[in-house]
């Protein structure tokens, strides 16, 4: 059960997930900006109303000066309503831009998740099925999921935090210089102490927290390998065994948390230290100002203010570079997926072949044109000189030991891959000159797992064709022998079926795939080992409502099952033939090929 083992030796090296160098955040921030294009009306919208705040903030200060000054040590509470009233009025003003602030940046966040992870999805909808096999689903889940909300800090909050600081800093900054700049050069000195602190910490945070997302992955996949699995983990009373392994990994994940925790964790405390030690100077100095006669009690009272409003966003310099380090980290993470090329190009068709005339013999004629396949980054050679023509209304079976390519011949015909040589014709066309998404509704694949979704019964037999009508689904079910099992169900064609089918027999789910087969209704037909598993009895039921869809359309019969072999028109033999095939099948009817 530890597919993720078996997959990378088994597989092709070519689909396997690369570890990029590591990149800067400026350059993390160049390739995601433009999918924040929606939002940025938000976004410099919401900076207006942070500047805003920062001069509600600074007004507030003042008006607080002056009622130190001018209503607390004159004893006079009749001037204490007119700068109330102002105070009051700034800090509704303040209130209400913040609010609106959060509300945009929270509305730009999760714009841009929602954004991201539907690119990164949609890249990964044009990756072929061996990359799925060598990479392990938890981990690429961790990707969509966890990784894309660290990289929104790239992009949307993090950028917000820096302009809102900037703009802070030049307030406050300015406010103090202009109330009294010899304290407020006092109170600059120990910014470089800060941005050092910061230079420090921040590259192996990011180093870390790579780590973390790394093994963060990993324990999402043993969760989901597990929690798929159980009924096996169960049988074999291997509870203990995949009990540690889940425990290991989640102690990993642990260690380089804490890790990546303590030197992130590090910098708020020195930052304190900092700042104490400069208001205790401020302070120092202020009080010989106020001896001196240069200083009155409110401006220092204001300039604490100031100082008080000014130090968090020197702070917040440092932890913005921490978890900007760290989310740089889940960006490279998502770069490499996103930098996986497909297997296939979906460009436009060639003109060589875009306007060829459809082969003789009707929809659905199979030409193998000496086709040969090596899958990328394999050394080894699955298919070799592959030459035939298959027709309409015919059964071709496809032979020939495990491991010699047989699935890979249907994974050619739909264009998961491009043959290493030769080519393959659909009606007289190269399939590598038609639109992939056109040649896919001409080919109807029933694969060996059924691969049911999550839904009812007649939601998995109309995802064959979006829009069928009841009738059409009906008829499906009906040829397909589903509406025998169906109509005793409590909901009927409404039951659900359970994640994969998992309520339903597997003899029970592969006609439920057959049903979605028959509403597709396509010329090509490819069968991939319909009957493995099945007893004589569950493989007629499955096998009767298969020739219906056979009839009239040419049909690629991939199989291990001697009981299918006497039916066959073509023998298509890759590799060596079985030796249920070495007689040729029903007398001598077949030809092999």
């Amino acid at each position: 059960m530890h597919h993720s083992v078996l997959s990378s030796l088994l597989s092709p090296a070519g689909f396997r997930i690369r570890r990029h160098a590591k990149i800067s955040p400026a350059t993390a921030f160049r390739r995601l900006w433009p999918l924040t294009r929606p939002e940025r009306v938000h976004l410099w919208t919401a900076v207006l109303c942070q500047t805003i705040s920062v001069g509600c903030d600074t007004a507030a200060i003042q008006v607080f000066s002056y009622l130190t000054d001018t209503v607390l040590t004159s004893a006079e509470p009749a001037k204490f309503w007119k700068p109330a009233g102002w105070w009051f009025a700034v800090a509704l003003l303040g209130a209400a831009v913040t609010f609106a602030a959060h509300q945009l940046t929270s509305r730009a966040e999760e714009g841009f998740r929602l954004r991201c992870r539907d690119e990164v999805f949609q890249h990964a909808q044009r990756l072929p099925p061996h990359y799925y096999e060598n990479n392990p689903p938890g981990d690429l889940l961790a990707r969509f999921t966890g990784d894309i909300d660290e990289a929104e800090h790239v992009v949307a909050s993090g950028p917000l935090q820096l302009l809102n600081t900037a703009v802070s800093l030049v307030f406050f900054a300015g406010a103090a210089l202009w109330l009294r700049w010899e304290l407020a050069l006092l109170t600059f000195a120990a910014t470089p102490v800060l941005w050092l602190a910061t230079r420090r910490l921040s590259r192996p945070i990011r180093a870390l927290s790579r780590t973390e997302r790394d093994r963060y992955g990993e324990l999402v996949d043993a969760l989901d390998e597990n929690l798929m699995n159980m009924p096996v983990v169960q049988a074999y009373n291997r509870q203990e065994t995949e009990s540690l392994r889940v425990h290991r990994r989640g102690a990993a994940r642990m260690r380089s948390s804490l890790d990546r925790a303590r030197l992130a964790n590090a910098y708020q405390p020195l930052a304190n230290v900092v700042e104490s030690v400069t208001v205790l100077a401020v302070v120092g100095a202020g009080a010989w100002e106020i001896a001196e006669g240069r200083l009155t009690v409110g401006g220092l009272l204001a300039f604490a203010a100031y100082l008080g409003y000014l130090y968090p966003q020197v702070q917040s310099l440092g932890s913005l570079a921490v978890s900007v380090s760290s989310a740089t980290a889940a960006c490279e993470r998502l770069f490499e997926v996103l930098d996986t090329r497909p297997a296939v190009s979906r460009a436009a068709p060639r003109a060589d072949t875009a306007t060829a005339p459809p082969h003789a013999g009707g929809p659905g004629v199979v030409t193998l044109d000496n086709v040969g396949f090596t899958y990328p980054g394999g050394n080894r050679r699955i298919v070799d000189g592959l030459d035939f023509t298959a027709y309409p209304g015919r059964l071709v079976l496809v032979a020939g030991p495990s491991g010699a390519g047989k699935s890979t011949l249907a994974k050619l015909l739909l264009r998961f891959y491009d043959p290493t040589e030769g080519r393959i014709l659909l009606d007289g066309r190269d399939i590598a000159g038609i639109p992939l998404r056109r040649l896919r509704e001409m080919i109807t694949l029933v694969p060996q797992d059924p691969m049911l979704l999550d839904g009812t019964i007649r939601e998995n037999i109309a995802y064959g064709r979006p829009g069928a009508d009841e009738r059409r689904i009906l008829a499906a079910a009906a040829a397909a022998d589903v509406d025998g099992f169906a109509r005793h169900l409590p909901h009927g064609y409404d039951s659900a079926v359970g994640p994969g089918g998992r309520q339903l027999s597997g003899g029970q789910r592969r006609r439920v795939a057959i049903a979605r087969a028959l509403v597709r209704d396509t010329p090509v037909l490819v069968l991939d080992e319909p009957t493995t598993g099945l007893d004589g009895e569950s493989a007629r039921r499955v096998m009767d409502p298969l020739r219906r869809l056979m009839a009239s359309r040419t049909t690629f019969l991939i199989t291990h099952d001697p009981r299918l072999a006497a039916q066959a028109d073509v023998v298509l033999s890759v590799g060596q033939l079985p030796e249920f095939l070495d007689v040729p099948p029903s007398g001598g009817r077949a030809k092999v090929v």
